[in-house]
């Protein structure tokens, strides 16, 4: 083979490496634009996924926040509810009462004894939603539950006594709704020093 045979079989050689590289790097090159284009694929998806998901949870939330305002407003509308249909049997037994006390042969002892059981009626109802009477008397004066109208000596009490107790008081829940309106004792003019309470104006 002559020297120029040569050279044209190296470079039909050298020209068909070159295109097999340059079809390689297109190969890889096609590859990789696949592999992109998947990747970006998944990573739309992921994402659509995940805004369905935010719209969803959004969603959620609103019926949640609706659902709870509601709920709250039921709660503040109907709270005395249970409440009041106790009170429907004590007014029931309060008109009931009445008719009877305004018949013509209306007997008193009738009337206190329905009068008593109405009284009950209210107090149980009171009792179930934990309204609680304050009756102080022969207690020493408190001025968180109790609300002193005046004072007077009582030589056989200990100063700042309630002596007499002229409204009762109520709390709810251990909460005052109401203070009792007292009257107290205080010291008489020959009572020593060291024998007085606590004094009702300091207190108060």
């Amino acid at each position: 083979m002559s020297n120029k045979d040569t050279e044209v079989t190296e470079e039909n050689e050298a020209q068909a490496s070159e295109a097999k590289t340059e079809q390689a790097e297109t190969d890889t090159e096609q590859t990789a634009d696949a592999d992109l284009a998947t990747k970006l694929a998944e990573a739309e998806a992921k994402a659509q996924e995940n805004w369905d998901q935010l719209l969803r949870t959004r969603a959620e939330m609103d019926n949640l926040r609706r659902r709870t305002e509601r709920e709250l407003e039921n709660a503040h509308k109907y709270a005395l509810e249970r409440f009041a249909q106790e009170l429907l049997a004590v007014r029931d037994s309060l008109e009931m009462g009445l008719t009877v006390a305004q018949a013509e042969n209306a007997d008193v002892a009738s009337i206190v004894e329905g009068t008593e059981l109405t009284l009950k009626m209210l107090v149980s109802a009171m009792d179930k939603f934990a309204i609680k009477e304050i009756h102080p008397l022969d207690e020493p004066f408190d001025p968180e539950q109790h609300q002193a109208m005046s004072m007077l000596e009582a030589p056989d009490k200990v100063p700042n006594t309630v002596i007499n107790v002229m409204q009762k008081g109520y709390s709810l829940n251990d909460r005052l709704i109401r203070p009792a309106m007292v009257v107290v004792s205080k010291a008489g003019s020959e009572t020593a020093p060291d024998e007085k309470g606590p004094n009702v104006d300091e207190q108060a």
